[in-house]
């Protein structure tokens, strides 16, 4: 007789636990609920989501939400998920940013303060010191669609150096490493990514081109998250005038955010193009 109520309750017990279990979000739809800042892969993408720290706790604090840094394996590969939805912020180069602005429904917030320009570097002690002397070589790239390269590419076009291979890496560590292993003459990256390598690389290295300034990094809010638009905007410069923001852009050499307008996103519409021809190809 005294087993049967035990019994009774541990049935209601499991009955309670199993509802919850029932009602609880899985793994898949708590990362959903995650308002998602998406970095182009300018570099590994260990150091992106260190480096974005700062920022994600700013955002997470605006939102009162949890925040969380991705990124993707290449450029192309980024603003493709940009295109589909995947980001809540995109941050990216202002190229993909004005693509994102007119295909996309993406809507300026911000970018940085500091110029944004494109280097062709090469090894300091190497024999490719003069833009002659990268004829018939192998040259390095980010990948099809990124700001750098894309800029790299027009230029060697208008050298006319031949036979040049051009070949796509994954972060501009890595197109350091590849030119000082002497398996490349020279490759691109951006001049704020080159003051990032470690001071003993960077010492390794030589600059043989600089672009002019363009527009660099560039965040991008998705249009379905308008509502937020000015907060967030608001939130991102008070957190650019905290001790914590003034360190980030420090250590960045970013100098601090700034508006950003349509007429210097509309002027990368030329590039803008070129990546939209990179994903119709599906490249």
């Amino acid at each position: 007789m005294t087993k049967r109520p035990f019994a009774r309750l541990a049935a209601l017990c499991s009955a309670v636990l199993c509802g919850l279990a029932a009602n609880a979000p899985s793994p898949a739809q708590a990362e959903e609920q995650a308002f998602r800042i998406g970095i182009a892969p300018h570099t590994s993408a260990r150091v992106i989501i260190e480096q974005y720290q700062p920022v994600r706790r700013a955002v997470e604090a605006a939102l009162g939400r949890p925040v969380e840094i991705v990124t993707a394996p290449d450029f192309t590969a980024f603003a493709r998920r940009a295109v589909e939805q995947e980001y809540d912020i995109a941050v990216t180069t202002g190229h993909q940013a004005e693509m994102l602005r007119k295909d996309a429904g993406y809507l300026p917030l911000l970018t940085y303060k500091s110029d944004f320009r494109a280097v062709l570097v090469t090894a300091a002690k190497g024999p490719y010191q003069t833009v002659q002397s990268l004829a018939g070589t192998t040259v390095l790239g980010l990948s099809p669609s990124s700001l750098v390269t894309l800029w790299g590419q027009h230029w060697l076009a208008d050298r006319k150096l031949p036979n040049i291979q051009l070949r796509y890496v994954s972060a501009a560590d890595s197109v350091a490493q590849l030119i000082l292993a002497g398996d490349a003459s020279a490759g691109f990256m951006s001049l704020a990514n080159r003051a990032k390598l470690a001071p003993e690389v960077q010492a390794q290295l030589s600059t043989i081109a600089e672009s002019r300034s363009m527009a660099g990094r560039v965040y991008m809010l998705n249009g379905k998250q308008a509502a937020v638009l000015e907060p967030l905007r608001k939130a991102l410069f008070a957190f650019g005038e905290t001790a914590e923001g003034r360190t980030y852009f420090d250590a960045n050499q970013l100098g601090g955010y700034r508006p950003v307008t349509d007429e210097e996103l509309e002027a990368m519409e030329p590039l803008a193009d070129e990546v939209r021809s990179v994903l119709k190809a599906g490249k």
